[in-house]
């Protein structure tokens, strides 16, 4: 059984700096991660997505350039990290992880979800 334990959310200043991690235990079912988010109101949207080699990352056009997603592949334990830099107000959202047993693409069809961690930027 896959379990996907988010962290690092919080409350920041426009133009600040968060760090986003997962981790996924039993994850020898996991190959692709990624992120995905839901504004307040609005439908969930991809945010990011990483293969299990990180050889090949996909962003939204709206984080290109401002976050940064990458992944340790530890022994037991898969942990895949979401930097976010020159964070504006409307990246204010609930952010989850996702995993899937082969990809995870800009649809909602992934395997595994996240509880999800509240991120707010303030202006």
């Amino acid at each position: 059984q896959v379990q996907l334990v988010e962290s690092g959310g919080g409350l920041v200043q426009a133009g600040g700096s968060l760090r986003l991690s997962c981790a996924a235990s039993g994850s020898t079912f996991i190959n692709a991660m990624g992120w995905f988010r839901q504004p307040p109101g609005k439908d969930r949207e991809f945010v990011a997505s990483i293969n299990w080699s990180g050889s090949a990352t996909d962003y939204a056009d709206s984080v290109k350039g401002r976050f940064t997603i990458s992944r340790d592949n530890a022994k037991n334990t898969v942990t895949v990290y979401l930097q976010m830099n020159s964070l504006k107000p409307e990246d204010t959202a609930i952010y989850y992880c996702a995993a899937d047993r082969m990809l995870v693409t800009r649809t909602m069809d992934v395997d595994y979800w996240g509880q999800g961690t509240q991120v707010t930027v303030s202006s």
